[in-house]
């Protein structure tokens, strides 16, 4: 047999034993209380729920339809102004009725505002598309929060079960007469000390779960149980293809880097917009007017006979009012709208330095986390774990002190944890790469 799998069958082994003093203890094992391999959630399964239904990025996404409907409305004609009037004389017959139209042409604005609205649904997009590339982030990084507090959880476990166990064998002993009380009283406390540990980083991962959930968009007492391991995660991650190498093309393709850029075309779009708005603009207008007037005196009408001398006359009327714009040419408006596309061309170059020192940051990150990974994975651990059981063993043969296990485990304690704290700074590394690049899945 190899190496490899010795130790798979002394792993499967220790697993077995602390399950089965855990159920003796009253104690759910950590792997059964949060992890489902079959059911359970999954890295790619909580990036999707989370997309799918977490209640902030729904907000976000109402902000395009707001987009699109003041798009909607900027595409709509000026409406015309109808005017009705009515005119009679006091204590007499003559009246007169006038009808007017007026319909404003909005020359050279029409197009400018929708541009406008184009650029506006375009940041939209783009805003939400970049808060779906940092809630993608949040999820991976409270998945691996959760994972290594499961980790920790399991590895605590597992101590406290060994401790327990050693602490009955040696209460026995105590009780034969063939140890002294005092190293059962000093196995107490180590047991009660592992105890609070795991009492605690239960705690820990518990608060991680319900950070988790709220990032899903579950309630905090939905059921929810991970599908995944830390080591199974970071080992994909490792074996995943190579990042695509730095330079402009994977910078530009950031939503926040895209957006940014989009708001400097609004600004410009907004530009022309005022410019317009100070030009010449023309008015059509129309009128109709039906006059009824007549004298006191009277007349000789058609049939021969005399009557009032009155008439009925119909006037129709038309023309264009012109804005000239003399003392407003909107100058404000203009200034206003260059000094915010200023604005914008400056705030796309801050998130252009921003994007390019986190892609740097996050590329050495990645690259020295999985070196200290390989470095953990080159035996260290597998060492101390086997140092643990022979020291065990040698206590239990009589030829080691309960202090040498108790320093022994304590010594693998630290090991673990130094290998739980490289996992997760491998699986954040990793992640912050992830967001540096603008990934979404």
């Amino acid at each position: 047999m190899t190496a490899r799998t010795v130790l798979g069958v002394l792993l499967l082994a220790l697993i077995a034993e602390v399950s089965a003093f855990s159920q003796a203890a009253g104690q759910i094992p950590t792997a059964e209380r949060y992890v489902d391999p079959l059911n359970g959630l999954t890295l790619d399964r909580a990036i999707a729920l989370a997309l799918d239904q977490e209640p902030s990025l729904r907000a976000e996404r109402t902000q395009i339809d707001v987009a699109r409907a003041s798009r909607l409305q900027a595409s709509l004609r000026a409406n015309p102004t109808v005017s009705f009037e009515r005119r009679q004389e006091p204590a007499g017959t003559d009246n007169q009725t006038a009808l007017a139209v007026e319909w404003p042409l909005e020359l050279f604005r029409r197009s400018r505002r929708v541009a406008v609205a184009d650029g506006e649904v375009t940041a939209a997009q783009l805003a939400v598309a970049d808060r779906e590339r940092l809630l993608v982030a949040q999820v991976r990084a409270g998945f691996g929060e959760v994972l290594a507090a499961i980790r920790d959880s399991a590895l605590l476990d597992e101590l406290v079960s060994t401790t327990r166990r050693q602490h009955g064998l040696l209460r026995s002993r105590v009780e034969e007469g063939a140890t002294p009380p005092l190293e059962r009283d000093l196995l107490d406390v180590e047991l009660r000390r592992l105890e609070a540990d795991r009492l605690l980083q239960e705690g820990r991962t518990e608060a991680a779960l319900f950070e988790l959930r709220r990032l899903l968009g579950l309630k905090a007492d939905a059921p929810l149980k991970v599908g995944d391991t830390l080591e199974d995660v970071v080992r994909r991650q490792s074996a995943a293809p190579a990042v695509p190498a730095g330079g402009a093309t994977v910078l530009e393709r950031r939503a926040d880097v895209r957006e940014a850029a989009a708001r400097v075309d609004v600004a410009e779009s907004r530009i022309a917009q005022a410019e317009a708005e100070g030009r010449v603009d023309v008015s059509l207008f129309a009128n109709y007017m039906r006059m009824d007037a007549g004298f006191p005196q009277l007349g000789v009408g058609p049939d021969g006979g005399l009557e009032r001398v009155r008439g009925q006359f119909h006037y129709l009327s038309g023309g264009a009012m012109i804005s000239m714009p003399v003392l407003n040419r909107n100058q404000g408006g203009i200034a206003a709208a260059r000094a915010e596309r200023a604005g914008a061309a400056s705030a796309l170059d801050a998130v252009r330095l921003t994007a390019e020192s986190e892609l740097a940051a996050a590329r050495v990150r990645d690259d020295r986390a999985h070196q200290a990974i390989n470095a953990h994975s080159a035996g260290a651990q597998a060492l101390a774990r086997q140092n643990l059981t022979v020291v065990s063993q040698s206590y239990d043969l009589g030829r080691v002190t309960v202090f040498d296990v108790l320093a022994e485990q304590r010594r693998y304690l630290d090991v673990e944890r130094a290998y739980t704290e490289a996992l997760k700074a491998a699986y954040e590394a990793r992640t912050a790469l992830h967001l540096a690049l603008g990934g979404v899945r």
